[in-house]
């Protein structure tokens, strides 16, 4: 008894690919930027703030797409951006109580 194995070719998904190009073309937007930011200020907090909300808006697409979470429940996306929220609230805090140190002194 001889045993024939079949592989099956599913057509490509097109919509899938156009969702992907789409979000690497965001993401290469944004590293542009941040590039382009690099290069052209000087160090401080607004290049420090700039920098964080464009790395905010990479990890949203990353986590979004290819960890499939923009299609999970909403429960569950808040349970991760909600305390993403405090650290970066934390974050800014810090920078700027870090900064005030110096006066005191």
């Amino acid at each position: 008894m001889e045993e024939t194995k079949e592989i099956i070719v599913q057509p490509v998904n097109k919509e899938k690919v156009r969702q992907l190009v789409r979000v690497a073309i965001i993401l290469g937007i944004v590293t542009g930027l941040e590039f382009l930011v690099a290069f052209t200020l000087h160090s401080g907090p607004l290049k420090t703030s700039i920098f964080v909300a464009m790395t905010i808006i990479k990890a949203f697409y990353i986590v979004g797409e290819f960890m499939h979470l923009r299609h999970e429940v909403k429960m569950l996306i808040w349970s991760i951006l909600l305390p993403m929220m405090f650290v970066v609230w934390l974050l800014i805090t810090l920078i700027y109580e870090g900064g005030s140190i110096l006066q005191v002194r």
